[in-house]
C-alpha cells in the first residue's frame, strides 16, 4: 500500500510538534537518542543546531523515513 506524505502526516505525526528535539524524534522513530545523534552526524537526517541542542523539522523525519523505506539511504551514496 502506497501512502502519501499527507496521509502519513495525518496518521502518524499529528501528535508531534512541527519542530522536534532529539528526544521527541527518537520516540517517533522508535530508537534511542544516541541513534538519532548518529543519524544526524551521518548526514541522513537534517537538523538545525540551536545553541547546544538540535532541532529537527518534522518534514525532515518524514523525508528520512521515505528514503530509508526505499532503500536509497543517503549514506550509501558515498
Amino acid at each position: 500500500m502506497d501512502i502519501g506524505s499527507s496521509e502519513l502526516y495525518l496518521a502518524v505525526f499529528r501528535e508531534y510538534p512541527d519542530v522536534m528535539d532529539v528526544k521527541q524524534a527518537s520516540s517517533l522513530l522508535g530508537v534511542s537518542t544516541k541513534t538519532v545523534y548518529k543519524i544526524i552526524a551521518g548526514g541522513s537526517l537534517s537538523a538545525l543546531k540551536v545553541g547546544r541542542e538540535f532541532r529537527i523539522p518534522k518534514l525532515n523525519v518524514i523525508r528520512y523515513l521515505k528514503v530509508f523505506e526505499t532503500g536509497n539511504e543517503l549514506s550509501s551514496k558515498s
